[in-house]
């Protein structure tokens, strides 16, 4: 419990030092206020800053005493039996307000209760006495006092102006009594008390301590030194308050009225829909309920379906027209007998066909094609085959999206389309429920719906790029969706009924398989879609993407003339991407300066050739590296793996004096960082094949990987920059025309490695003629192109030994 004290008890909470000069009472401190020369009419007083609120004269007032400042004005009050000075500062922000940012006017007051709170903070009760005016301070540390000039109400002596603060008592009186009576914030207790009152000042000042007015209304009153002029004062503000209540009161009366009304109306509704049931006549709704009974004629709707419309209907005829509620069963009817129960479209089974246009709109992406033919092929002979769920991984702009498009028309499925990036609420899988105002189904739905049939190729893109928060995982929702051995019962919240998604062909996309939730990932059958050769980009150059520019343009075939040679130009130089999208912008580029060309009459037609290439598309803003025209000791060719596609990758060993140490730059993530350690670990176990000394403590070692900007990591460069330290030791220069690629433990094992195909095509661009590839990648090159593969010769190594006996001189 906190320690209340009275004020006789009180107890400063700083040392006082004896002083035999300092006066013992309370006659030898006003003889000392005597001695400072104070102004005539003025007193100092401990001063307090109020924050947010003032003290009028005669009333009781409950506050915290935080601020140093203030506790120990508070403490020399106590001690000397003084009352204090409070005034309201200006800013209630500011800790330290000086006189500037305090208001002139504040109130004299004696603290009555002292309760000493946790924390340090001091709760006050005091009484306001009089008005006082600030001079001055005569002294700010370690406690504001205050030099202030008291302006008591005084007895009036002038007879007319007696007879008029009567009669303003009279009035307030009345005045307040009826606001309180509208105010129900104040109690009867309030208005006997006011009306007990007979000083006019005491009158003033209490009834402006009972009303809720704004700090700077409040402050006005208190500098109001004149009575007369105070009270006039307050009869016009509770004039005010009185008509802003009564207003209050009117609106409130009218809005009360108006619910009277509805319920009323409420009322005589359901007593004419009792009087309609007993004579046995429906209200109209008839014509609604038979317009709905006709949708339903000729559609195989299940069972469970008719019988919840039948409900619904019964629901239906006995609501009141226009109603919220008969809004909502309409809506819900009409969303039920919108879906496409039971209705497929026939599958194109012709496989021949069916290929032709695979084959028209795509070049390459074998894998895919295969899949949906076998698809094709087993439905012909089963005809009760569910839709497979493929997911296609590739990165951006290889053809994913256009392919599902392709497919749906092949199969001469309608093709419904629904993004799912940034997706992060389950009510958009899902649906609401029909209790939120405003529900609707979830997206499936929705998208089945504006099919119009049961058994469309459904595109769910970017799956990988679902996102989950407090509304729910989207994620989750979809399990349900894409698991072939649920979804023939797949129940959206707001119909509330199983709907057979067993027959949609569900095809999903992807950037990176690594971000698809694993439990999605466990129900789809995933087709990986790789990076484009540069035959295979000029070919859907050729073939698809420059005739589309061309009509988008509207030239004529003739009017634009691209050679190969400056196709294969612009692939290399002026896109570096796994997809065709920037070759696409590129070629639109080419085809907008011909025709601005044609329309100014430079020229009719146009052939672009490399020598002109530059003038229409500017510098080549890429370049690929080139293998070095000489071997070079300590310099291997490496090859990695981007989103872009393959890449060559150079590394750099130097050997200088020093400690020791082996240094690692280029920007290297911290798995390459591991694999250079495990080289140099396995060279020195084997150091004196490559004339490693045991003690390297006066050596350095340091290793570096061209292109320092762009971050590197991975384990395939181990084998490479375990080649390059070998060559600094042994003094053998690398061949130029060999590239490498591989993890290498530290037994000198070199291990499988990813992206094969993409470092290939990297390797043959560069100029490279011998690419030296772990032993457990020999599967994989039945997957690289044929032009790949008969432009390269691949070396395949088990260990650091094979790798060094086919790049060292």
């Amino acid at each position: 419990m906190p320690d209340t004290k009275n004020i006789n008890e009180w107890e400063p909470d700083f040392d006082i030092p004896d002083d035999p000069d300092a006066p013992k009472a309370a006659e030898d401190l006003a003889a000392f206020d005597d001695l400072e020369g104070l102004p005539p009419g003025c007193e100092e007083f401990p001063a307090i800053p109020l924050r947010g609120m003032l003290v009028f004269p005669y009333s009781a007032v409950h506050l915290d005493v935080g601020r140093a400042k203030s506790i120990q004005a508070l403490d020399e009050a106590m001690l000397t039996g003084r009352e204090i000075f409070f005034a309201m500062q200006k800013d209630v922000q500011s800790e330290n307000p000086d006189q500037e940012e305090l208001y002139d006017v504040g109130t004299i007051a004696s603290v009555k209760q002292v309760l000493k709170l946790p924390g340090g903070t001091v709760r006050l009760l005091i009484v306001g006495l009089c008005r006082a005016k600030l001079e001055y301070y005569s002294q700010l540390e370690p406690y504001s006092v205050a030099v202030v000039r008291e302006f008591p109400d005084e007895p009036e002596t002038n007879k007319r102006r007696a007879l008029k603060l009567e009669a303003l008592k009279r009035r307030l009186k009345e005045a307040f009594s009826a606001f309180a009576a509208l105010n129900k914030k104040y109690p009867p207790e309030a208005a006997n008390h006011i009306n007990g009152l007979e000083n006019p000042g005491e009158l003033a000042d209490t009834v402006a301590s009972y009303l809720f007015l704004p700090l700077e209304e409040r402050q006005r009153l208190l500098e109001a030194f004149d009575l007369v002029q105070r009270m006039e004062m307050l009869l016009g503000m509770i004039a005010k308050e009185t008509e802003i209540l009564d207003l209050e009161r009117k609106i409130g009366t009218r809005v009360h009225n108006q619910i009277d009304k509805n319920q009323r109306e409420y009322y005589l509704r359901e007593q004419l829909r009792a009087i309609n049931r007993e004579l046995g006549d429906g209200e109209d709704r008839s014509s609604e309920i038979e317009e709905y009974r006709q949708r339903m004629e000729g559609r195989n709707l299940p069972d469970y379906v008719l019988e919840r419309l039948e409900k619904e209907f019964a629901r239906l005829g006995h609501m009141p027209t226009l109603t919220a509620e008969g809004n909502v069963v309409e809506n819900y009817i009409d969303w039920v007998l919108d879906m496409p129960w039971g209705e497929y479209t026939e599958d194109n089974l012709d496989l021949a066909k069916a290929e032709q246009v695979l084959n028209e709109d795509h070049f390459g992406l074998t894998k895919v094609k295969e899949r949906i033919l076998e698809f094709l092929a087993v439905r012909q002979l089963t005809n009760s085959l569910k839709g497979p769920i493929l997911c296609l991984v590739g990165p951006p702009g290889v053809g994913k999206t256009s392919l599902a498009a392709s497919i749906a028309r092949a199969l001469g499925r309608k093709y419904v389309r629904l993004s799912l990036g940034g997706v992060h609420d389950e009510a958009e899988i899902r649906g609401h429920r029909r209790t939120y105002i405003g529900s609707q189904p979830g997206r499936i739905m929705q998208y089945l719906k504006n099919a119009g049939t049961a058994n469309p190729l459904f595109l769910l893109d970017e799956i990988d790029k679902m996102a989950s928060d407090f509304r729910g995982d989207p994620a989750s929702a979809m399990l349900e969706v894409l698991d072939p051995a649920q979804n023939n019962t797949f129940s959206d919240h707001y119909l509330e009924m199983p709907f057979d998604l067993s027959q949609v062909l569900f095809i999903t996309t992807a950037n990176v398989e690594a971000d698809i939730p694993e439990p999605l990932w466990d129900r789809m059958e995933i087709v990986r879609l790789d990076s484009y050769t540069e035959d295979e980009k000029m070919q859907i150059a050729l073939r698809h993407l420059l005739p589309r520019q061309l009509q988008e343009h509207g030239l004529k075939k003739g009017q634009l003339k691209l050679s190969e040679n400056a196709l294969l130009e612009i692939v290399r130089t002026y896109t570096r991407e796994a997809g065709v999208r920037g070759l696409e912008r590129q070629l639109a580029k080419i085809c907008r300066k011909v025709v601005k060309g044609i329309v100014a009459g430079k020229w009719e037609k146009l052939s672009v050739s490399r020598r002109n290439l530059k003038e229409l598309l500017g510098e080549p803003p890429y370049h690929y590296d080139l293998v070095d025209k000489e071997d070079q000791v300590g310099v291997v060719n490496g090859l990695a793996w981007t989103a872009a596609g393959g890449d060559t990758l150079t590394v750099e060993a130097q050997l200088l004096p020093g400690k020791g140490n082996l240094l690692l730059t280029g920007q290297l993530g911290d798995v390459m960082k591991e694999s250079a350690q495990a080289g140099w670990t396995y060279l020195r176990s084997i150091g004196e094949q490559f004339a490693i000394p045991e003690d390297i403590s006066n050596l350095d070692v340091h290793i570096h990987v061209p292109e320092g900007a762009i971050p590197k990591d991975g384990p395939s460069a181990g084998v490479t920059m375990a080649c390059a330290l070998a060559s600094a030791f042994s003094g053998k220069p690398v061949r130029r025309d060999v590239a490498m690629t591989g993890e290498i433990t530290l037994r000198g094992r070199v291990l499988p490695i990813g992206g094969l195909k993409e470092k290939s095509i990297a390797a043959l661009r560069a100029g490279v003629k011998t690419v030296v590839i772990p032993k457990g990648n020999k599967r994989d090159l039945a997957e690289l192109p044929q032009v790949v593969r008969d432009n390269l010769k691949f070396v395949f190594a088990e260990t650091l030994q094979d790798v060094l006996h086919v790049a060292l001189r």
